[in-house]
């Protein structure tokens, strides 16, 4: 038999219960199928492509995207091998491979990884022994990454990834609002954000990034904080994530999160997860079919 299937990334938000949709508000539309019941009674996360609206089949207020892995690919080819320039600069035996910046990536933050790697390995004779100089000289590495980092974007070695143009200037024609979230720097995300989209799309995001909230992701902070500046409706909100502790930050934030799965990534536990997509492909938008 021949399916037609819509899927429904639904936002709400109920306290306490915000994850634990009643069965009708997440399902899959426009099936000519007794197989509709069974998806609409288990929503588990699904990988067809959904369109977004909001509670109530309201629709959308605005479109919360993380950064890295989710507008760009850039952790592999990107930060990782600006970090392993920024060492070598810095005259510090380091060079992080693959699979060990992929076990980085599980800390949030640059300056933390960093700090979470040399408490692990032992520090580099390069940085000073006290807590106070050692905090110094990994945000001067921070810096001096994210400089190398944004002449990669500048240098074009670092695309968006496919979908993202056409959902953010769908959101712009809609009048949907857009925010980066992320844990990177706020510089080097405002740098990807008009370098790659260009300076009128760049025009319509906010941007929450790099030290705006102490704690960083998978604390929901930086999420709470974008809701709270934009004074929105949480209930009308999405977050576009494409890791496990973007997905827990927005579990806690209580926003639904659509999951796009990056190089790093696509293994990952998203449990909490309201849609699961390899990529924002085409078919992914804000209006019902």
């Amino acid at each position: 038999m021949s399916l037609r299937l819509y899927c429904t990334l639904v936002v709400f938000a109920t306290p306490g219960a915000a994850f634990a949709p009643p069965a009708s508000s997440f399902g899959i539309l426009g099936t000519e199928s007794a197989d509709a019941e069974t998806a609409t009674t288990h929503p588990t996360p699904r990988s067809t492509a959904p369109y977004l609206w909001a509670k109530g089949g309201d629709s959308l207020e605005a479109i919360l995207f993380d950064c890295d892995g989710v507008l760009a690919d850039t952790e592999r080819d990107g930060h990782r091998v600006s970090f392993n320039l920024a060492f070598e600069a810095s005259g510090i035996d380091e060079a992080w491979d693959e699979d060990r910046y992929g076990k980085l990536l599980e800390v949030g933050g640059g300056k933390e990884r960093m700090t979470a790697h040399w408490n692990e390995v032992g520090w580099p004779d390069q940085i000073p022994e006290s807590k106070e100089d050692r905090a110094a000289k990994v945000k001067q590495l921070h810096l001096q990454k994210t400089d190398i980092f944004m002449k990669l974007i500048d240098e074009g070695r670092i695309p968006l990834r496919p979908g993202v143009l056409r959902l953010v200037d769908e959101a712009i024609s809609n009048d949907v609002r857009l925010a980066v979230c992320s844990t990177s720097s706020e510089l080097a995300v405002k740098n990807l954000v008009q370098k790659l989209m260009g300076e009128d799309r760049a025009s319509k995001f906010r941007i929450f990034a790099g030290d705006m909230v102490k704690s960083k992701k998978p604390s929901p902070d930086i999420y709470l904080l974008a809701v709270d500046e934009m004074k929105l409706n949480k209930d009308r909100c999405v977050i576009v994530e494409d890791s496990h502790i973007g997905v827990r930050a927005a579990v806690s934030a209580g926003i639904n999160c659509l999951v796009t799965k990056s190089s790093y990534t696509a293994l990952e536990d998203f449990t909490g997860a309201k849609m699961i997509v390899d990529e924002l492909s085409d078919k992914i938008t804000l209006k019902k079919p």
